[in-house]
């Protein structure tokens, strides 16, 4: 897991990424793609994309990439600014990090991750795939939001859980995987790497053995000296 700002960024860069192609496809193609055909009467989705001149999205028609970028800015600045404080925070009210396993905490700080960014970005979506043609309608809006919410929230949990934040933790260890393996070794102490490193670190530990020895026969006989000048008074 990232231990820095800058971790943190990249780590959520990553999921972003990922996330943002993974809910278009699944967007066009999943939900939305027959339609798209029966509409422009074609046989794919790329077809009907391309004949329609691209996808419906702020009242008129973007292609492909722009749609992608524009839900990648939205989410990135949602997810630094939101999603990923308010999700530590609120799976640290049900499990302690630091005596929990990390991966019930993951766990619990991917559920709560979901929970918060699949409403909000469904929202978002709500207002950028709107109808304008038809007129706005609070209303409308709100039922577009739920229904957004019903197609996404099992998608975006089960692909989170199962496929997109164990890929991204793979790939964030290549990323870091330097600084990683250092972090592991100092909270782990140092491993020998050959036979005279152990011997010395054998060696090393007699030294710290017999020092301990010296200091506890040191306090004993201090403590027997005061006891005898007790007694003695």
């Amino acid at each position: 897991m990232p231990r820095n700002q800058f971790q943190k960024m990249v780590y959520a860069f990553i999921t972003v990424v990922i996330t943002v192609h993974a809910y278009v496809f699944y967007s066009l193609y999943v939900v939305n793609g027959n339609t798209l055909m029966e509409i422009n009467q074609t046989t794919g989705v790329i077809a009907a994309l391309n004949k329609q001149g691209g996808v419906y999205m702020c009242g008129t028609y973007l292609p492909v990439w722009a749609c992608v970028l524009i839900e990648f800015c939205l989410a990135y600045l949602l997810e630094n600014l939101v999603g990923s404080p308010a999700s530590f925070k609120l799976a640290s009210r049900i499990f302690n990090p630091a005596k929990n396993h990390p991966m019930i905490f993951e766990t619990a700080i991917i559920c709560a991750t979901v929970g918060i960014m699949c409403p909000a970005m469904s929202f978002l979506a709500a207002f950028l795939y709107y109808p304008y043609y038809t007129g706005f309608h609070v209303l409308t809006l709100l039922a577009n939001w739920l229904k957004l919410i019903c197609f996404n929230f099992p998608f975006a949990f089960f692909t989170q859980l199962f496929f997109i934040q164990p890929a991204v933790r793979v790939i964030f260890k290549t990323l870091f995987r330097k600084e990683i393996r250092r972090r592991e070794q100092e909270e782990s102490g140092q491993q020998p790497e050959n036979e005279q490193d152990v011997i010395l670190d054998i060696f090393k530990r007699i030294d710290e053995i017999q020092e301990e020895i010296a200091h506890e026969h040191r306090r004993r006989k201090a403590l027997e000296e005061d006891v005898h000048k007790i007694a003695s008074k």
